[in-house]
């Protein structure tokens, strides 16, 4: 089972070219960023983890722009998201930034993708939230479209565009990761997603939710696919959570690395980095 990062990056904590370094310097095998454009200052959508909404969630980078920095710092871990909201970009746009920093990263970029919980922030997109998960399928169909035509079109509900040009084409297809956790997930991983995404499924649920993995993959085998890679966002920071996990299916757990701030973030971060690398042995 691999071990990785995934963290707010924020413009008051630890500067993006040295999270990296440190990441690929411990050993870890990836590091993703999540990412929200803008947070509105309403706060009619509820926080999905209770109570006030962490002031990292209005102050992180756009992780594209962070990646291709870490790309030319980093040589091995693999990059990514973790999740783009992918609804809240227009389709050509998006598929030349995927393709722009997958070739800096020279094929080591991979694609977290969600439709997103906070609807206000969704509407400042004119996204509306009853067919976000529509939407972002769509999106997902467009943007493969673009990155293996020469001349790609795509007509939709959601997303329309004729025959256009669009270079540079991504080194291959990124890794199309689906985040979700819902009844309906597993279909949309079956039928768009090159892997899965689940959020901090706590310890005394890896039964359960290990009997889904083994659906996915039974359902895998059967549509004649391969083994599809199941990655855990917000891993518990605990070595037998670690034996937990890669007991029910799970090859890639994220440990969610703190928004450290003030003078002392970078340092903080490392001293995290250096804890959490040592779960691993």
């Amino acid at each position: 089972m691999q071990i990785g990062i995934v963290t707010f990056l924020t413009d008051y904590g630890v500067e993006p070219v040295d999270l990296a370094r440190a990441v690929e310097e411990r050993g870890f095998e990836s590091l993703f960023l999540t990412e929200h454009t803008h947070i509105p200052t309403s706060r009619e959508s509820p926080w999905p983890g209770g109570g006030d909404l962490p002031e990292r969630y209005s102050h992180t980078y756009d992780p594209f722009v962070a990646i291709g920095a870490m790309a030319t710092v980093t040589e091995r871990i693999v990059l990514g998201t973790a999740v783009s909201l992918i609804n809240q970009h227009h389709p050509l746009n998006l598929a030349k930034q995927v393709a722009s920093v997958d070739r800096i990263a020279k094929g080591r970029f991979e694609f977290g993708v969600g439709p997103g919980w906070n609807r206000e922030e969704m509407a400042n997109h004119g996204v509306d939230p009853r067919s976000r998960t529509a939407r972002m399928l769509e999106m997902l169909e467009a943007l493969k479209a673009v990155w293996t035509m020469d001349e790609a079109e795509y007509h939709g509900k959601f997303v329309d565009f004729d025959p256009i040009w669009s270079w540079p084409k991504p080194t291959r297809v990124p890794p199309i990761l689906i985040g979700g956790g819902g009844p309906s997930v597993l279909d949309r991983v079956l039928d768009h997603g090159d892997g899965w995404i689940p959020l901090r499924v706590p310890v005394d649920g890896l039964v359960e939710f290990g009997e889904r993995v083994k659906e996915l993959q039974r359902r895998a085998a059967d549509a004649g696919r391969g083994h599809i890679p199941v990655t855990m966002y917000g891993g518990a920071k605990r070595a037998d959570a670690l034996r937990g996990y890669a007991d029910n299916g799970v090859d890639r757990v994220l440990f969610e690395l703190a928004d450290h701030s003030g003078p002392g973030a970078r340092d903080a971060a490392l001293a995290e980095l250096d804890e959490l690398a040592a779960l691993d042995g």
